[in-house]
């Protein structure tokens, strides 16, 4: 029996099940019908439409039955084929088969929209990756060509057919998915050359993992930002040039028409060393100026040596006589660093500290501190003055900028450069709740950074 109902289909099970039902009723009947005085015609006629009726009530069960479910089955093929229009009619809530019903009708619906925000999604990405001025390719395992975007097509001179499929090697961009990332690069390619920044990432398609490669081309930023700090360069020069060369013109020509006089003024001798002094005063304040210059343009290497903090803070605070400096101290600690660059750029930042604290307190009566604190991650100093501030709109570390009478705008510049060069960084930013500013050095501690015992 088991065999037998395995090879039935379920629609005959459900007809045979339902016959049997209706054959149980009819037996009784069917055993009164012989048993009463009826001819045999008669007993023949009813037996047949007895036998007829339970046929057409099994048939219709196992057609009321089976129609739902094929409903269902064709709105999940629907569904599998990505038709999420229709709909199966029927669904309530309260009833097995209505529930049913609905939750495919809800799945269908969810669906559709799902399929619809992916659509637009895609749309969007494509748009976007349309306008964006960096090459990008998607390669699969076997290096071949899955995915190019616009700016990728211009690059290789070729067109999307003639692209995809295309081994990373013929398109002379195995190189590219090899080595260090991010990294610059000068590759030339039929559809331009020049310096590229490369980037690599991944992505998973239908359960593949993909390699995406991104070639964003520095070139054209490069000179535009190399023109904009020639002109800088060239238009600061011309400045502190005409400013140094301008009174010494004006003063050239004035003695010598000083010296031409006849006869000459009984206090021309004194006129004489002032113009002098002035040529002196303006021709030194140049000097300056293109001394500080090539600093920041030759900056050598820092040589790494142990450094202790507390010596060196102590050195530096000392060399300032315009006012006292408060040493708040920290951890007795020591740092690999060059000394000589380190103190240097101390002596600037405190500098300019005690200048802001007595430009708001004329009298000498600011006050100007240094603290230290180490973490897991770095060594930090902070210089902390209640003097003027920054002005939110001007970058100080721009080179150049300065707001002194007599300054070079280098300073914070070669401090910053110092900083970078040791793996660190240097900040300015004004207190949150009261007057001044903080300046704020960060060193990198990995090995560098080491504690020493306190001295007691």
């Amino acid at each position: 029996m088991s065999a037998l109902s395995r090879r039935l289909t379920y629609e005959q099970r459900i007809f045979l099940l339902s016959l049997m039902a209706g054959l149980v009723g009819s037996v009784p009947a069917v055993v009164l019908l012989l048993a009463s005085g009826y001819s045999v015609r008669t007993q023949v006629t009813v037996i047949v439409l007895l036998a007829l009726v339970a046929l057409g009530i099994a048939s219709s069960i196992a057609g009321r039955v089976a129609f739902p479910l094929r409903t269902l089955s064709n709105l999940m093929g629907a569904l599998r084929e990505g038709d999420y229009s229709m709909r199966a009619r029927g669904a309530r809530h309260g009833d097995a088969l209505g529930e049913a019903i609905w939750e495919v009708n809800a799945l269908a619906t969810s669906l559709r929209e799902q399929r619809l925000g992916a659509i637009e999604a895609t749309v969007l990405l494509r748009k976007v990756l349309a306008q964006i001025d960096v090459a990008m390719f998607g390669f699969d395992n076997d290096r071949r060509l899955q995915l190019v975007n616009d700016s990728g097509r211009r690059l290789l001179a070729r067109t999307e057919e003639e692209l995809i499929g295309c081994r990373a090697g013929e398109l002379g961009l195995a190189e590219c998915l090899e080595g260090a990332t991010p990294r610059l690069t000068d590759i030339a390619f039929p559809g331009g050359s020049g310096r590229w920044e490369l980037r690599r990432g991944s992505y998973r398609e239908k359960g593949v993992s993909h390699q995406l490669l991104f070639l964003s081309d520095l070139t054209r930023t490069l000179h535009e930002e190399e023109r904009r700090a020639w002109e800088r360069l060239i238009r600061t020069l011309r400045h502190e040039v005409n400013n140094s060369l301008t009174p010494i013109q004006s003063v050239a020509e004035s003695l010598r028409a000083l010296l031409d006089r006849r006869p000459r003024p009984d206090d021309w001798d004194d006129d004489l060393q002032e113009g002098l002094a002035i040529i002196a005063e303006r021709s030194e304040a140049l000097d300056r100026f293109i001394g500080a210059y090539s600093r920041l343009a030759h900056l050598p290497q820092p040589q790494f040596n142990a450094v202790d903090v507390t010596d060196l803070f102590r050195r530096v605070v000392g060399l300032e006589k315009r006012m006292p400096v408060v040493v708040e101290g920290g951890p007795e600690v020591s740092v690999r660093g060059d000394r000589d660059q380190l103190e240097q750029l101390l002596i600037n930042v405190i500098s300019n500290a005690v200048e802001s604290s007595l430009l708001a307190h004329p009298a000498g009566d600011g006050r100007v501190s240094v603290s230290w604190r180490t973490d897991s991650h770095a060594f930090w100093a902070y210089v902390d003055d209640d003097g003027v501030g920054l002005d939110a709109a001007i970058d100080v570390f721009v080179p150049f900028y300065t707001s002194k009478e007599h300054g070079s705008g280098i300073g914070l510049t070669l401090c910053r450069q110092i900083a970078e060069a040791h793996a660190g960084g240097l900040t300015l930013e004004n207190h949150p709740d009261k007057p001044g500013c903080r300046a704020t050095l960060r060193l990198p501690a990995g090995e560098g950074l080491n504690r020493r015992p306190a001295q007691g």
